[in-house]
């Protein structure tokens, strides 16, 4: 508690307290409540301050009247200009201004991690798959970097080891799957046609999850939704017609790839849905699994035989660097998506999907500079509508779905919310 003394004069002389005395002096005595300080008796005392006196550190008025001499008080005073208040509103907003801020920055950050690291992938994976044109083995050898370096983090305590349990993984295997089958395809698309080409096919993404919605789950969309998809239809089909190193094999693995990772939404958000595991370990245990379903098809698509005699071929022509190629592409191929999970733990499904679209746009760019990629400018404007549609995509929010069986529409913030409200009410029941 803090008391306030206040005593105004007609005189004010300074800051200071002072006290007018009788010239007639007195006998000074020790006070038993300030037993360090001399005190002398006046006839007549006057105190005249400019500022408000502050004592803080007093127990209780009735302690500073009637001192004992086996409690000594400590007293402690400071101008009020100097005192600090309690509680203030201001501060609090305050705070929350800076809480929010530093989400923001956090959000950045995540975003700029995941758009480089992703560059960085694609780069390097182009250079692999030109020198060494086995998609199968680089898939397997990206999950199984980034399986290592999760299963290292665990046992060092880096990361904590998420608790799972066999139900957990009994949800995760058709997401591996699909996960699987998504990441191969976009591997072998990318060892048979152009980095840029593969990403504004992929950019059909959206595309692909609205009609297997549609037509497969049972769910309709604004009008707005299916709008928004001729332009990213139209645009994938005028790059693709006017590509100078058109592919099928290309074309048709970034189509592949693109209906694969629909599915792996769609599985993980109806099989996952109340467990409770980082994104970062959610990440890495679809990593694991998925390692294991296709080390066995890429031994037998591909072959150590196979494998042995590329790489004998490539480290001829190219020398060590070839394994620094290999290494590189694993390593940020695991950060990117490491990054890209964990950013759906700080932000909305509309965020992410804007995110992802500008994504594709600086790989896109990225990878026509360094690689000197011919571009018509036809293509470039059947890869610019693609990725305008994709992005008009994300802004009328497909998550306004209404199933068939007649639930309300929901806006995206509104759909994490309920999720995530529908999680904690799972929580308390166990």
């Amino acid at each position: 508690m803090i008391y306030s003394v206040k005593q105004y004069s007609a005189v004010t002389n300074g800051s200071d307290i002072f006290l007018r005395r009788s010239t007639r002096p007195t006998q000074v005595q020790r006070s038993l409540l300030f037993p360090s300080l001399q005190v002398q008796k006046t006839q007549r005392r006057l105190m005249s301050v400019q500022r408000a006196l502050h004592l803080s550190g007093i127990g209780s008025l009735v302690g500073l009247l009637k001192p004992t001499r086996t409690s000594v008080n400590k007293c402690q005073a400071f101008e009020a200009d100097r005192s600090q208040p309690i509680e203030s509103n201001v501060d609090i907003a305050n705070v929350d201004a800076k809480v929010e801020a530093a989400k923001k920055l956090k959000i950045g950050v995540y975003f700029a991690m995941w758009w480089a690291l992703n560059v960085v992938f694609n780069i390097y994976n182009k250079k692999v798959l030109n020198a060494y044109p086995f998609p199968w083995l680089t898939s397997t050898l990206s999950l199984a970097c980034g399986s290592l370096i999760m299963l290292v983090s665990w046992v060092t305590r880096i990361a904590e080891a998420p608790k799972v349990d066999m139900e957990f993984w009994k949800a995760l295997f058709p997401v591996a799957v699909a996960h699987t089958i998504g990441h191969v395809a976009a591997t072998v698309s990318m060892s048979k046609v152009a980095v840029s080409f593969t990403h504004i096919i992929k950019s059909g993404e959206p595309a692909f999850s609205v009609l297997v919605s549609r037509f497969l789950l049972g769910e309709s969309f604004p009008i707005s939704v299916y709008l928004s998809l001729l332009p990213i239809i139209g645009g994938c089909g005028l790059a693709a017609l006017t590509e100078l190193n058109f592919n099928m094999i290309g074309f048709m693995g970034a189509m592949i790839s693109n209906l694969a990772f629909v599915f792996r939404n769609i599985f993980s958000k109806k099989g996952m849905k109340g467990k409770s595991v980082s994104g970062m370990n959610y990440y890495a245990l679809l990593s694991i699994m998925s390692l294991l379903i296709l080390i066995p098809f890429a031994i037998a698509v591909e072959g150590p035989q196979m494998w042995k005699a590329g790489f004998d071929t490539a480290f001829a022509q190219i020398g060590p660097n070839l394994i620094w190629w290999m290494a590189a592409q694993s390593v940020f191929y695991h950060l990117y998506n490491q990054v890209s999970y964990m950013s759906l733990d700080e932000i909305s499904p509309l965020t992410f999907s804007i995110g992802n679209t500008m994504k594709r746009i600086s790989v896109i760019v990225s990878s026509i500079i360094i690689f000197h990629t011919p571009v018509q400018p036809v293509n470039a404007l059947g890869a610019a509508i693609a990725i305008f549609g994709t992005f008009l995509y994300s802004q009328v929010c497909p998550c306004k779905a209404v199933r068939s069986s007649g639930s309300r529409k929901f806006t995206c913030m509104q759909h994490k919310r309920r999720e995530r409200e529908e999680a904690e009410a799972e929580a308390v029941e166990r």
